[in-house]
């Protein structure tokens, strides 16, 4: 009977582990780091801001390339893993196309203290985008929202409580528990889950023009999960596939194409000013 009994309890106690420590697989702040903004984007600056709970957030601000008056500025919302120094490549292709562009970590991310959880994340998002509007002067109608895979989920829930002028989300997916589910299929995940990120029920509510940027084989969010989400938005929204790219390929962080399509994408979505399209 020993052995008998032994096995459950040996499920519960991982299962309980795992409720336990499960953020620890979702949130990945690796190399904690982050260079001094001289060394990696000269043009930008240092910014630090407080979110509503109080905690200090650092991030880089790039003005448009050559000091032009930028037309658009993008918020970037970072993936699980790693630090803003690896969305420089990003942030100065953008700044090349007449964009600004913030690039921030969350909390508990490079030099910030306190720890990820989905009600922080919303926190800190609410933050930067109260940043540019408030602190430099930025109208909302030119905010644009970029968010890459666990951070379009950021920027989903964003756009529905601060309308975005437009909407880029990288390799996104429609829910946490549905990617979690094609890593651990043997496991309980929507039971086990206490962050969500539930894109597929907040997109209905998002009003801006959405531009959906997958991976054909993507193998951390399945092309799949991505579409999803995209069929489940509401118009104008566009749909691009880059062939052969996997979730951290170039072509995917920074590529030729995927840029050519988001700012060309802007540019059909955001106005300069009354009626007038942005050359």
């Amino acid at each position: 009977m020993r052995p008998l009994l032994l096995l459950p309890a040996l499920a519960i106690l991982f299962l309980a582990l795992l409720w336990v420590f499960q953020r620890r697989l979702i949130y990945l702040p690796i190399d904690r780091h982050v260079p001094p903004v001289g060394q990696v984007l000269p043009a930008a600056e240092e910014v630090r801001f407080r979110t509503a709970d109080d905690l200090e957030l650092n991030g880089w601000h790039l003005p448009a390339a050559d000091g032009g008056e930028a037309w658009g500025v993008v918020l970037v919302f970072n993936g699980n893993a790693g630090h803003r120094g690896y969305r420089a490549p990003l942030a100065e292709a953008l700044a090349r196309a007449g964009l600004a562009v913030l690039l921030v970590d969350y909390r508990g991310y490079g030099e910030n203290s306190g720890w990820p959880t989905e009600a922080g994340l919303r926190l800190d998002a609410d933050a930067a985008a109260a940043f540019l509007v408030r602190d430099r002067g930025y109208a909302p109608e030119r905010l644009v929202y970029f968010g890459e895979s666990l951070g379009a989920a950021v920027a989903v829930d964003l756009a529905t409580r601060r309308p975005p002028a437009a909407l880029v989300l990288r390799s996104p997916f429609s829910s946490l528990a549905d990617i979690g589910r094609v890593h651990y299929p043997f496991l309980p995940v929507r039971v086990l889950l206490r962050d969500r990120f539930e894109s597929i029920d907040r997109i209905h509510d998002v009003g801006a023009p959405l531009l959906v940027v997958a991976g054909e084989r993507d193998s951390i969010v399945p092309v799949r999960s991505s579409r999803a989400l995209f069929d489940a938005a509401s118009e104008p929204k566009r749909w691009v596939e880059i062939p052969g790219a996997d979730h951290n390929d170039l072509e995917l962080l920074a590529g030729r194409r995927m840029l050519a399509e988001i700012v060309a994408f802007l540019r059909e979505n955001l106005r300069a000013g009354g009626e007038a399209r942005v050359p």
